[in-house]
Protein backbone atom coordinates (compact mmCIF):
# COMPACT_ATOMS: atom_id res chain seq x y z
CA UNK A 1 0.00 0.00 0.00
CA UNK A 2 1.41 3.65 -0.79
CA UNK A 3 0.96 5.83 2.09
CA UNK A 4 2.07 9.06 -0.44
CA UNK A 5 -1.08 9.22 -2.48
CA UNK A 6 -4.41 10.72 -0.54
CA UNK A 7 -6.65 8.30 0.32
CA UNK A 8 -9.54 8.68 -2.48
CA UNK A 9 -12.83 8.60 -1.06
CA UNK A 10 -15.08 6.24 -1.94
CA UNK A 11 -18.13 7.14 -5.07
CA UNK A 12 -21.39 7.37 -3.66
CA UNK A 13 -24.05 5.29 -6.39
CA UNK A 14 -27.25 7.17 -6.48
CA UNK A 15 -30.23 5.83 -8.69
CA UNK A 16 -30.66 6.32 -12.09
CA UNK A 17 -33.38 8.41 -11.80
CA UNK A 18 -31.29 11.05 -9.40
CA UNK A 19 -28.19 10.64 -11.85
CA UNK A 20 -30.47 11.74 -15.04
CA UNK A 21 -31.54 15.07 -13.66
CA UNK A 22 -30.32 17.77 -15.56
CA UNK A 23 -28.21 20.45 -13.72
CA UNK A 24 -29.94 23.70 -13.40
CA UNK A 25 -29.61 25.83 -15.82
CA UNK A 26 -27.48 29.22 -15.30
CA UNK A 27 -29.95 32.16 -15.73
CA UNK A 28 -28.70 33.28 -18.71
CA UNK A 29 -29.41 30.20 -20.49
CA UNK A 30 -32.36 29.70 -18.67
CA UNK A 31 -33.56 33.17 -20.43
CA UNK A 32 -32.40 31.68 -24.09
CA UNK A 33 -34.26 28.77 -23.66
CA UNK A 34 -37.87 30.29 -23.07
CA UNK A 35 -37.01 32.82 -25.62
CA UNK A 36 -36.51 29.42 -28.18
CA UNK A 37 -40.12 28.60 -27.01
CA UNK A 38 -42.71 28.52 -30.05
CA UNK A 39 -45.87 30.60 -30.43
CA UNK A 40 -47.96 27.38 -30.38
CA UNK A 41 -46.19 26.19 -26.80
CA UNK A 42 -46.51 30.21 -25.32
CA UNK A 43 -50.43 29.40 -26.36
CA UNK A 44 -50.52 25.79 -24.92
CA UNK A 45 -49.74 27.50 -21.94
CA UNK A 46 -51.78 30.34 -21.31
CA UNK A 47 -49.02 33.16 -21.36
CA UNK A 48 -50.81 36.47 -21.13
CA UNK A 49 -50.71 38.58 -24.74
CA UNK A 50 -49.56 42.33 -24.58
CA UNK A 51 -52.96 43.24 -26.27
CA UNK A 52 -56.33 42.86 -24.57
CA UNK A 53 -58.19 39.82 -25.25
CA UNK A 54 -61.84 40.09 -26.37
CA UNK A 55 -62.62 37.04 -27.48
CA UNK A 56 -66.45 35.57 -26.10
CA UNK A 57 -64.84 32.28 -24.16
CA UNK A 58 -65.38 33.34 -20.86
CA UNK A 59 -63.02 30.56 -19.43
CA UNK A 60 -60.15 32.14 -21.14
CA UNK A 61 -60.62 35.59 -19.32
CA UNK A 62 -61.94 35.09 -16.47
CA UNK A 63 -58.98 35.36 -14.37
CA UNK A 64 -57.43 38.35 -16.60
CA UNK A 65 -60.23 40.66 -17.32
CA UNK A 66 -60.03 42.76 -14.23
CA UNK A 67 -56.54 43.65 -14.86
CA UNK A 68 -57.38 44.45 -18.27
CA UNK A 69 -60.21 46.81 -17.28
CA UNK A 70 -58.19 48.09 -14.61
CA UNK A 71 -56.23 50.93 -16.52
CA UNK A 72 -55.10 53.90 -14.65
CA UNK A 73 -55.77 52.95 -11.31
CA UNK A 74 -53.89 55.94 -9.93
CA UNK A 75 -55.91 58.64 -11.61
CA UNK A 76 -59.04 56.84 -11.88
CA UNK A 77 -61.84 57.38 -9.86
CA UNK A 78 -64.36 54.98 -10.48
CA UNK A 79 -65.73 52.23 -8.48
CA UNK A 80 -64.52 49.34 -8.91
CA UNK A 81 -67.18 46.18 -10.38
CA UNK A 82 -67.14 44.15 -6.87
CA UNK A 83 -68.37 47.13 -5.05
CA UNK A 84 -71.71 47.99 -7.55
CA UNK A 85 -74.41 45.30 -6.12
CA UNK A 86 -76.46 45.96 -9.74
CA UNK A 87 -76.30 42.38 -11.34
CA UNK A 88 -77.17 41.60 -14.86
CA UNK A 89 -76.82 37.64 -16.42
CA UNK A 90 -73.94 37.84 -13.90
CA UNK A 91 -72.75 40.48 -14.56
CA UNK A 92 -71.52 43.77 -12.35
CA UNK A 93 -71.68 46.96 -14.84
CA UNK A 94 -70.58 50.50 -13.91
CA UNK A 95 -72.52 53.36 -13.62
CA UNK A 96 -71.24 54.22 -17.35
CA UNK A 97 -72.26 51.24 -18.92
CA UNK A 98 -76.05 51.09 -17.24
CA UNK A 99 -75.94 55.01 -18.67
CA UNK A 100 -75.42 54.22 -22.16
CA UNK A 101 -77.57 50.68 -22.13
CA UNK A 102 -80.65 53.47 -20.64
CA UNK A 103 -79.90 55.89 -22.83
CA UNK A 104 -79.63 53.73 -26.39
CA UNK A 105 -82.12 51.96 -24.95
CA UNK A 106 -84.51 54.90 -25.03
CA UNK A 107 -83.95 56.26 -28.23
CA UNK A 108 -82.96 53.01 -30.07
CA UNK A 109 -79.45 54.40 -31.76
CA UNK A 110 -77.48 56.97 -30.62
CA UNK A 111 -73.72 58.16 -31.54
CA UNK A 112 -70.59 56.98 -30.15
CA UNK A 113 -69.32 60.42 -30.53
CA UNK A 114 -72.88 61.88 -28.59
CA UNK A 115 -72.14 59.29 -25.99
CA UNK A 116 -69.16 59.90 -25.53
CA UNK A 117 -69.77 63.43 -24.55
CA UNK A 118 -72.66 63.51 -22.96
CA UNK A 119 -72.26 60.37 -20.59
CA UNK A 120 -68.66 59.99 -20.35
CA UNK A 121 -67.61 63.85 -20.79
CA UNK A 122 -65.66 63.12 -24.14
CA UNK A 123 -63.17 60.40 -22.37
CA UNK A 124 -63.18 58.62 -25.52
CA UNK A 125 -60.74 55.68 -24.41
CA UNK A 126 -62.90 54.48 -21.41
CA UNK A 127 -65.81 55.02 -23.52
CA UNK A 128 -64.64 52.31 -25.71
CA UNK A 129 -63.22 49.94 -23.61
CA UNK A 130 -66.72 49.72 -22.05
CA UNK A 131 -68.03 49.32 -25.63
CA UNK A 132 -66.30 46.31 -25.99
CA UNK A 133 -67.17 44.83 -22.54
CA UNK A 134 -71.21 45.34 -23.55
CA UNK A 135 -70.71 44.35 -27.07
CA UNK A 136 -68.51 41.16 -25.79
CA UNK A 137 -71.29 40.09 -23.58
CA UNK A 138 -74.01 40.36 -26.29
CA UNK A 139 -75.61 43.48 -24.89
CA UNK A 140 -75.13 46.10 -27.90
CA UNK A 141 -74.40 46.13 -31.28
CA UNK A 142 -71.99 48.73 -32.96
CA UNK A 143 -71.90 49.80 -36.66
CA UNK A 144 -70.76 51.87 -39.09
CA UNK A 145 -73.26 53.55 -41.67
CA UNK A 146 -73.14 56.00 -44.69
CA UNK A 147 -73.77 59.89 -43.64
CA UNK A 148 -76.71 61.32 -45.95
CA UNK A 149 -74.89 62.83 -49.39
CA UNK A 150 -77.72 65.03 -49.76
CA UNK A 151 -76.07 65.76 -53.51
CA UNK A 152 -73.13 66.42 -52.19
CA UNK A 153 -70.10 65.05 -53.45
CA UNK A 154 -66.85 64.74 -51.76
CA UNK A 155 -65.70 61.47 -49.14
CA UNK A 156 -68.71 59.92 -47.91
CA UNK A 157 -68.89 60.22 -43.74
CA UNK A 158 -69.08 56.97 -41.85
CA UNK A 159 -71.05 57.79 -38.79
CA UNK A 160 -70.33 55.01 -35.83
CA UNK A 161 -73.54 53.69 -34.35
CA UNK A 162 -74.68 52.22 -31.33
CA UNK A 163 -77.84 49.96 -30.34
CA UNK A 164 -79.21 47.34 -28.00
CA UNK A 165 -79.06 43.46 -28.57
CA UNK A 166 -82.27 42.01 -27.00
CA UNK A 167 -80.20 40.65 -24.40
CA UNK A 168 -79.42 44.63 -24.21
CA UNK A 169 -82.69 45.86 -24.22
CA UNK A 170 -83.53 43.17 -21.30
CA UNK A 171 -80.55 44.65 -18.92
CA UNK A 172 -81.18 47.74 -19.67
CA UNK A 173 -84.94 46.80 -18.14
CA UNK A 174 -83.54 45.59 -15.20
CA UNK A 175 -80.52 47.73 -14.65
CA UNK A 176 -81.58 51.49 -15.70
CA UNK A 177 -83.73 51.99 -12.86
CA UNK A 178 -86.33 53.91 -15.74
CA UNK A 179 -90.01 54.08 -15.18
CA UNK A 180 -91.87 50.81 -16.37
CA UNK A 181 -94.20 53.11 -18.93
CA UNK A 182 -90.42 53.90 -20.66
CA UNK A 183 -90.47 52.38 -24.02
CA UNK A 184 -87.16 50.56 -24.77
CA UNK A 185 -85.95 49.43 -28.18
CA UNK A 186 -83.46 47.02 -29.38
CA UNK A 187 -82.23 46.52 -33.04
CA UNK A 188 -81.14 48.79 -35.90
CA UNK A 189 -84.22 49.87 -38.22
CA UNK A 190 -84.07 51.98 -41.27
CA UNK A 191 -80.14 51.96 -41.94
CA UNK A 192 -81.16 54.87 -44.75
CA UNK A 193 -82.52 56.98 -41.69
CA UNK A 194 -79.50 56.20 -38.91
CA UNK A 195 -78.39 59.18 -39.35
CA UNK A 196 -81.55 61.56 -38.44
CA UNK A 197 -82.74 58.76 -35.93
CA UNK A 198 -79.19 59.65 -34.16
CA UNK A 199 -79.88 63.43 -34.15
CA UNK A 200 -82.78 62.77 -31.93
CA UNK A 201 -81.11 62.43 -28.86
CA UNK A 202 -78.73 65.41 -29.85
CA UNK A 203 -81.86 67.34 -30.03
CA UNK A 204 -82.93 65.62 -26.55
CA UNK A 205 -80.16 66.53 -24.76
CA UNK A 206 -80.62 70.62 -25.50
CA UNK A 207 -84.34 70.47 -24.68
CA UNK A 208 -83.50 68.58 -21.49
CA UNK A 209 -81.29 70.88 -20.28
CA UNK A 210 -83.42 73.51 -20.58
CA UNK A 211 -86.51 71.52 -18.80
CA UNK A 212 -84.36 70.86 -16.09
CA UNK A 213 -83.18 74.35 -15.72
CA UNK A 214 -86.85 74.91 -15.58
CA UNK A 215 -87.49 72.99 -12.64
CA UNK A 216 -88.73 69.93 -14.63
CA UNK A 217 -87.84 66.55 -13.22
CA UNK A 218 -88.71 62.45 -14.28
CA UNK A 219 -87.59 63.16 -17.92
CA UNK A 220 -89.65 60.21 -20.22
CA UNK A 221 -89.13 59.90 -23.60
CA UNK A 222 -92.26 58.67 -26.21
CA UNK A 223 -90.50 58.46 -29.45
CA UNK A 224 -92.68 58.47 -33.04
CA UNK A 225 -92.86 54.65 -32.90
CA UNK A 226 -94.87 54.68 -29.89
CA UNK A 227 -97.24 57.50 -30.40
CA UNK A 228 -97.62 56.67 -33.94
CA UNK A 229 -99.02 53.36 -32.54
CA UNK A 230 -100.85 54.88 -30.07
CA UNK A 231 -102.51 57.43 -32.11
CA UNK A 232 -103.56 54.38 -34.41
CA UNK A 233 -105.38 52.45 -31.40
CA UNK A 234 -107.05 55.86 -30.84
CA UNK A 235 -108.21 56.03 -34.55
CA UNK A 236 -109.59 52.83 -34.65
CA UNK A 237 -111.60 52.73 -31.24
CA UNK A 238 -113.53 56.30 -32.02
CA UNK A 239 -114.24 54.68 -35.53
CA UNK A 240 -115.82 51.42 -33.81
CA UNK A 241 -117.35 53.73 -31.22
CA UNK A 242 -118.97 55.71 -34.09
CA UNK A 243 -118.96 54.17 -37.53
CA UNK A 244 -120.28 57.32 -39.32
CA UNK A 245 -118.14 59.81 -37.93
CA UNK A 246 -116.08 61.18 -40.72
CA UNK A 247 -112.10 60.46 -40.68
CA UNK A 248 -111.25 63.78 -40.78
CA UNK A 249 -113.63 64.84 -37.92
CA UNK A 250 -112.02 61.18 -36.21
CA UNK A 251 -108.49 62.69 -36.54
CA UNK A 252 -109.14 66.55 -35.58
CA UNK A 253 -110.75 64.90 -32.30
CA UNK A 254 -107.38 62.27 -31.61
CA UNK A 255 -104.91 65.27 -32.21
CA UNK A 256 -107.04 67.17 -29.21
CA UNK A 257 -106.76 64.44 -27.34
CA UNK A 258 -102.84 64.29 -27.95
CA UNK A 259 -102.36 67.45 -27.65
CA UNK A 260 -101.35 67.13 -31.18
CA UNK A 261 -101.08 69.98 -34.05
CA UNK A 262 -103.85 69.27 -37.32
CA UNK A 263 -102.41 70.56 -40.19
CA UNK A 264 -103.19 69.51 -43.96
CA UNK A 265 -105.53 67.25 -42.81
CA UNK A 266 -103.35 64.99 -40.90
CA UNK A 267 -102.44 64.65 -37.34
CA UNK A 268 -98.56 65.80 -37.47
CA UNK A 269 -96.18 63.59 -35.40
CA UNK A 270 -93.25 64.88 -33.69
CA UNK A 271 -89.97 62.69 -33.80
CA UNK A 272 -89.85 62.44 -29.98
CA UNK A 273 -92.14 63.68 -26.85
CA UNK A 274 -89.94 64.19 -24.04
CA UNK A 275 -92.77 64.16 -20.74
CA UNK A 276 -92.13 65.48 -17.29
CA UNK A 277 -92.74 66.27 -14.11
CA UNK A 278 -93.92 69.89 -12.76
CA UNK A 279 -93.46 71.96 -10.01
CA UNK A 280 -96.33 73.53 -8.40
CA UNK A 281 -94.89 76.86 -8.96
CA UNK A 282 -94.15 75.77 -12.92
CA UNK A 283 -97.95 74.72 -12.76
CA UNK A 284 -99.07 77.68 -11.92
CA UNK A 285 -96.86 79.68 -14.75
CA UNK A 286 -97.62 77.58 -17.21
CA UNK A 287 -100.87 78.46 -19.17
CA UNK A 288 -100.99 75.60 -21.71
CA UNK A 289 -101.26 73.29 -18.98
CA UNK A 290 -104.33 72.02 -16.93
CA UNK A 291 -104.18 73.43 -12.99
CA UNK A 292 -104.56 69.80 -11.84
CA UNK A 293 -101.84 68.31 -14.28
CA UNK A 294 -98.72 67.45 -12.75
CA UNK A 295 -96.61 66.82 -15.63
CA UNK A 296 -95.98 68.50 -19.11
CA UNK A 297 -94.45 67.80 -22.03
CA UNK A 298 -92.05 68.88 -25.18
CA UNK A 299 -92.20 68.20 -28.47
CA UNK A 300 -89.15 67.69 -30.80
CA UNK A 301 -88.48 67.36 -34.66
CA UNK A 302 -85.42 67.21 -36.50
CA UNK A 303 -85.30 68.22 -39.87
CA UNK A 304 -83.12 67.23 -42.30
CA UNK A 305 -82.21 68.67 -46.01
CA UNK A 306 -84.16 65.68 -47.30
CA UNK A 307 -87.61 67.01 -46.40
CA UNK A 308 -89.97 68.26 -49.07
CA UNK A 309 -90.76 71.93 -49.15
CA UNK A 310 -94.01 70.68 -48.28
CA UNK A 311 -92.83 68.88 -45.40
CA UNK A 312 -90.42 70.78 -43.91
CA UNK A 313 -93.15 74.00 -43.78
CA UNK A 314 -96.18 71.48 -42.19
CA UNK A 315 -93.25 70.52 -39.65
CA UNK A 316 -92.02 74.51 -38.76
CA UNK A 317 -95.84 75.19 -38.54
CA UNK A 318 -96.55 72.35 -35.93
CA UNK A 319 -95.24 74.43 -33.21
CA UNK A 320 -92.38 71.69 -32.28
CA UNK A 321 -89.34 72.53 -30.80
CA UNK A 322 -87.43 72.28 -34.38
CA UNK A 323 -83.87 71.42 -34.48
CA UNK A 324 -81.46 70.68 -37.59
CA UNK A 325 -77.50 70.52 -38.31
CA UNK A 326 -75.70 74.06 -39.65
CA UNK A 327 -75.15 71.61 -43.18
CA UNK A 328 -78.94 70.74 -43.13
CA UNK A 329 -79.71 74.43 -42.20
CA UNK A 330 -77.75 76.06 -45.30
CA UNK A 331 -79.52 73.30 -47.88
CA UNK A 332 -82.84 73.96 -46.66
CA UNK A 333 -82.87 77.70 -47.03
CA UNK A 334 -82.83 77.74 -50.38
CA UNK A 335 -85.61 74.90 -50.29
CA UNK A 336 -87.85 77.43 -48.57
CA UNK A 337 -86.38 80.57 -49.02
CA UNK A 338 -89.69 82.49 -49.33
CA UNK A 339 -90.41 81.66 -45.88
CA UNK A 340 -88.10 83.45 -44.62
CA UNK A 341 -89.34 83.36 -40.79
CA UNK A 342 -89.68 79.82 -40.30
CA UNK A 343 -86.08 78.80 -40.53
CA UNK A 344 -85.56 81.78 -37.47
CA UNK A 345 -88.15 79.33 -35.36
CA UNK A 346 -85.25 76.14 -36.39
CA UNK A 347 -82.69 75.85 -34.08
CA UNK A 348 -79.07 74.54 -34.22
CA UNK A 349 -78.20 71.18 -33.25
Amino acid sequence: MRHDLPEELPIRRTPSAQRSAPLPLAPLERHREELAGSAENRRSLNLPSAKRDYSPDPHRNRERRPQARNHDRANDQRPRRGSIPQQIVGLSLRDEERKVLAEVGRFRVIATRDLSETVYGNRQARMERDLSFLRQKGLVQIDSVNARRDGRGGKVERIEVVTLTRAGKDAARQTSGLPQDQQLYSGLVKPREVEHDAQIYRAYRKEADRIEQSGGTNLRVKLDFELKSDIQKAIYAERKADPDLEMADIKQKVAKDFDLPYVNDGIQIPDARIVYDLQQEERKANQDIDQGSQSGHEDIEVLTAAYSPGHLRAKAQAGFRVYASSADRASMTSKIEDDHYLMENILEL
